[in-house]
């Protein structure tokens, strides 16, 4: 099958138009009309990743984070960047990126989030201008309202975080009912999550200041980067799957977490 064909899947998915101005989403290492036998799914490409594509002989590893996020002025190995980069080349494995186009798509990445908790009457938290059904973040409901320290429980198991920073809970009994949520760094989208009456406010790569801004009537909670972005994974398997039954997906088992909790 032609890299072609695999992008297109996933691009009426989440469209390359979708993604920011500073993003690298698409195709990275590779052409357009280079054959591929088996695709790897990762968060991010790592040597790790590259040696799991090579066991397994995928020619085509899809990530949520660009490789090359900033320009690179040499490629003399001296940054795993160059030496991932480098190697993917020499070896023929084509990388490509689907950053924050998967953001900002329709049933995209805090929609998958927001699934997982069991949120309901989810919309998008800050809309784009050009069309209200895309956008960053989501805020929902839940079913049942649990008390504070219940819900982020439960959110540390679903996730397997190793450790929950989250700001002050205003008062022992409060309840949690409607949440906001943004994966990444959402540290932008606070304001929005204000507005949106939010409990609470489900995010990552929360600053210092960042957690006095709940002002007594919402609670901010980070639950790490990689956290919040490992369902990229799950997200791009069912999108190809449902499209192309009989191609080899592979979900990476090596797409690990450079954060380490003591």
């Amino acid at each position: 099958m032609k890299i072609r064909e695999i992008t297109d899947v996933i691009e009426s998915f989440a469209p390359l138009s979708l993604q920011e101005s500073y993003d690298n989403s698409g195709l990275i290492v590779g052409r357009y009309d280079d054959e591929v036998h088996a695709v790897l799914l990762a968060v991010d490409v790592t040597e790790e990743v590259l040696d799991e594509a090579e066991r397994e002989g995928c020619d085509l590893i899809i990530t949520h984070h660009p490789i090359i996020f900033h320009p690179l002025k040499r490629f003399n190995s001296g940054s795993y960047v160059e030496r991932c980069v480098e190697r993917a080349i020499r070896r023929g494995i084509a990388l490509y990126a689907c950053h924050t186009n998967l953001d900002s798509a329709a049933g995209g990445m805090s929609w998958q989030v927001g699934s997982m908790i069991g949120l309901g009457d989810m919309r998008v938290l800050q809309p784009r201008a050009t069309d209200a059904n895309t956008g960053f973040g989501v805020v929902g409901t839940l079913p049942v309202a649990e008390s504070a320290t219940a819900f982020l429980q439960r959110v540390k198991s679903i996730f397997d975080v190793g450790a929950i920073r989250y700001s002050d809970i205003p008062s022992e009994d409060m309840m949690i009912r409607r949440v906001a949520i943004c994966t990444g760094a959402g540290g932008s989208l606070i304001d929005d999550a204000m507005a949106s009456d939010a409990d609470l406010y489900l995010t990552a790569d929360l600053r210092y200041n960042d957690f006095m801004r709940g002002e007594g009537r919402m609670i901010l909670a980070d639950i790490g980067h990689f956290e919040s972005e490992f369902c990229a994974i799950r997200i791009l398997f069912d999108v190809l799957s449902k499209k192309m039954c009989t191609f080899a997906v592979r979900k990476s088992v090596c797409s690990r977490n450079p954060i380490h909790y003591l």
